[in-house]
């Protein structure tokens, strides 16, 4: 078994209690219940925010797969690069034990989000709660919906952030 990133030729260890892509699409296809979450960021400068996003997450569900931005996916959206390089950032958040899974996140909009919910069987999209309510979330919200996917706003770290962390490195 591998825990593999679209579109990158290195291979990344799945841990052994972990199921592999395969066994949950068995699941699926005989019925069993098994829900499949994603959740997905930069992951810039890791920090307990981000920690706390995925853990949560991955309270809410049995397989949680997680987008990792790319850097040129950063840099086209956000008009800024990320301190730390792609790869690095790959292996920080595969490296954690709430985590199956890991995939590139090369879109933003909300095709690239029903592309990724409908490749990888997705049934629960996470996302912090300063999205709530925002028209942007909505829309998301309406359009997974009609692929069978709910979207859960998790808990936001309040007074942490990278952006926070690198103006607090600027000064």
């Amino acid at each position: 078994m591998s825990k593999s990133v679209s579109n990158q030729g290195a291979p990344w260890q799945l841990k052994a209690s972990c199921k592999s892509s395969k066994e949950i699409e068995r699941y699926k296809e005989v019925g069993e219940k098994t829900t499949i979450g994603y959740t997905a960021g930069v992951y810039d400068m890791f920090h307990i925010g981000h920690l706390n996003v995925i853990k949560n997450a991955k309270a809410r569900c049995d397989y949680l797969i997680v987008g990792v931005s790319t850097d040129e996916v950063v840099k086209k959206n956000k008009n800024k690069s990320p301190v730390i390089p792609y790869e690095e950032r790959v292996a920080i958040v595969e490296s954690i034990k709430y985590v199956d899974k890991v995939i590139s996140q090369e879109r933003y909009d909300i095709e690239g989000k029903i592309q990724t919910v409908i490749d990888n069987r997705i049934d629960v999209m996470f996302v912090g709660s300063d999205w709530e309510g925002t028209e942007k979330w909505k829309k998301i919200e309406e359009e997974l919906a009609k692929v069978g996917t709910k979207v859960v706003y998790l808990p936001h770290t309040d007074g942490i952030s990278s952006t926070i962390l690198r103006d607090k490195l600027n000064k």
